[in-house]
């Protein structure tokens, strides 16, 4: 897949006033719907890591990126509750391990306060208190990530991250592999029969975060980089040389969480191999409402941050079916494909270590 990112791609949606070369409901008519697992209980059993191991990747959680999640995560929530409440706010903002807002009306300190309560709440079993409270500054209330709430969101990543790879690797067909961590941000994985460990570790690395935005048209994009982008808005690029910039909304209009299902396939008309996918009723009706709302106008398609589409919307589209499509191999559009059905990592991770 190392050329992947460097093929122009192009999205399109199965309307149902298209003339459509193949039912692409058909491919899905035998092929249960993809079930995101839970989170396991317990967790998994962790494993030292020696010379005898045979052949392994090694992958670590990229911390950093985990803790940036949490934290933007946050931010948006303050954001929503606080508007919710009807309160007036400015300088929200990540800092370190920390998001701190500014009341801008000293009287509604307290009421912010109340309002904010969810985010210091107790994890959802009640072991931790992720996040606490400093409002030692007047006017500045700054919410920081606590040691425990680190190591607690640290050990649900890495579940999860398990979880991922496990279905990825059975989608792939490895067979009997043991996927086990080593300590608190490493994950051990042994396979047999693997020709090439790389590729398998860039595959099972892929973050696979698929986004649907809207482009922002307030303002030229090289404006936006020469000075600031618009607030709620960010600069993205595709993976052409030279890439294109665009000035994308950082609301996300669909993700990968209402994607139900994704299969490699063949367009005879464009003669081009393609990747199909299929909404559920959520995302299809939600889509259904955007496309009506901004007919005229382009939106982005976002492959771990990257663009790799920018469709104009020429019409409401009421089909739950998409279809990206590009210069593909074989190959790729399976991979692509099973990184949709198999639903993105909850973060990043590195291949610290191969041995054959």
């Amino acid at each position: 897949m190392s050329h992947f990112w460097r093929l122009k791609m192009m999205l399109t949606w199965l309307a149902v006033a298209t003339a459509i070369v193949f039912d692409a409901s058909s491919l899905f008519a035998a092929s249960p719907q993809v079930v995101r697992p839970a989170q396991p209980v317990g967790g998994p059993t962790v494993v030292q890591l020696n010379q005898q191991d045979g052949p392994h990747i090694l992958l670590r959680l990229d911390m950093a990126d985990m803790i940036d999640r949490r934290l933007r995560a946050t931010r948006g929530d303050i954001r929503t509750l606080l508007m919710g409440a009807k309160i007036g706010f400015n300088g929200l903002a990540v800092s370190g391990k920390a998001v701190q807002v500014r009341i801008t009306d000293p009287a509604q300190i307290d009421a912010a306060k109340t309002a904010l309560s969810p985010i210091t709440a107790p994890a959802a079993d009640g072991s931790v208190r992720e996040m606490t409270l400093d409002g030692s500054e007047p006017g500045l209330l700054k919410f920081l990530l606590s040691d425990e709430g680190l190591k607690h969101q640290t050990s649900i990543a890495i579940a999860q991250c398990i979880e991922v790879i496990k279905n990825r690797l059975q989608e792939l067909g490895v067979a009997g592999p043991v996927v086990q961590t080593t300590d608190q941000d490493g994950i051990l994985i042994q396979t047999a029969g693997v020709p090439d460990r790389q590729i398998l570790g860039n595959i099972l690395t892929r973050p696979g975060r698929l986004s649907f935005q809207l482009i922002d048209l307030s303002m030229p994009v090289m404006d936006a980089i020469n000075g600031r982008p618009p607030v709620g808005s960010l600069v993205l690029y595709t993976q052409d040389d030279p890439p294109i910039p665009y000035l994308i909304e950082k609301r996300v209009v669909l993700s990968d969480k209402n994607v139900l299902d994704a299969k490699a396939s063949y367009n005879a008309q464009g003669d081009e191999r393609v990747v199909v996918f299929r909404l559920d009723s959520k995302g299809t009706a939600w889509f259904r409402q955007i496309t009506a709302q901004n007919v005229g106008k382009p939106f982005a398609v976002i492959l771990d941050d990257s663009v790799i589409s920018a469709p104009v919307i020429r019409e409401r589209i009421d089909s739950g079916f998409g279809q990206i499509s590009g210069n593909f191999t074989v190959q790729e559009a399976k991979n692509i494909a099973l990184l949709l059905r198999t639903g993105p990592l909850p973060a990043r991770l590195t291949i610290a270590e191969e041995a054959r």
